[in-house]
């Protein structure tokens, strides 16, 4: 891929070309790894507006799931210690906002990286819980980037819930299997009118939704309390 990856990401202008080439990407890995998907949507999307996209993080496969659900081009807030990858590290800045959780300004210019890019149409996407928690974690505690930013352009916010990710593909090199990925998209939160003052509530509400729907789900509790998670097995992320 890296000759039509080099090309693609030279210009922010390619950027929907791009998009369209890592979705077929996702499809092809995840359905070539022996995976499936069954995706429940609440609500059809609007696609011509922008969202503000989230989801539970339990996985590597996490983020090309959230890929292959969307045909409109989303654009990934993520974790500036993943450049360190190679060669992954080099597309990965290229094709992704970063951000560096320890520096106050690094959080500023990701505002300022967002605004141009959303005047083009693009959605944006979060992990917010900023981390792949241990095994033994039902969800770990948000952060407040997706809800900060959320606000501050008046996205909707789009909550997706993966429930098999942590058994089907876990960082466990003794675990996993091919399957089934079950895929829930909670109908969108409006943030028109909010303010800064009402991040912390906009956080719990979707915080709890999305534990919520995780804790009274049988299988991935299954997953969440095995009798072996006091090896706690943690993930590079």
């Amino acid at each position: 891929m890296i000759p039509f990856l080099l090309v693609l990401l030279s210009d922010e202008k390619y950027y929907n070309s791009f998009w369209k080439m890592i979705r077929i990407w996702s499809f092809f890995l995840i359905y070539g790894m022996g995976f499936r998907l069954k995706i429940d949507k609440k609500e059809k999307l609007n696609p011509k507006k922008s969202y503000m996209f989230v989801a539970n993080h339990a996985s590597l496969l996490d983020p090309w799931i959230m890929i292959a659900m969307n045909k409109n081009p989303l654009l990934f807030v993520g974790k500036k210690e993943l450049v360190k990858l190679p060669i992954f590290g080099f597309f990965y800045k290229k094709a992704v906002v970063m951000v560096d959780r320890n520096d106050p300004k690094s959080r500023k210019q990701v505002y300022a990286r967002i605004k141009k890019r959303l005047e083009s149409g693009l959605s944006i996407a979060i992990f917010p819980e900023g981390l792949v928690p241990t095994e033994n974690v039902i969800l770990a505690p948000f952060t407040n980037g997706a809800f900060s930013l959320s606000i501050e352009y008046q996205m909707p916010i789009v909550t997706q819930i993966y429930y098999d990710a942590k058994r089907l593909f876990s960082w466990n090199f003794f675990k996993g299997h091919p399957g089934t990925f079950r895929v829930k998209q909670l109908n969108t939160i409006e943030t028109k009118g909010l303010t800064i003052e009402n991040k912390e509530a906009l956080k719990k509400q979707v915080f709890d939704l999305v534990f919520n729907e995780l804790n009274n789900n049988k299988a991935y509790m299954k997953d969440t309390n095995r009798p072996n998670n006091e090896r706690e097995i943690k993930s590079p992320l």
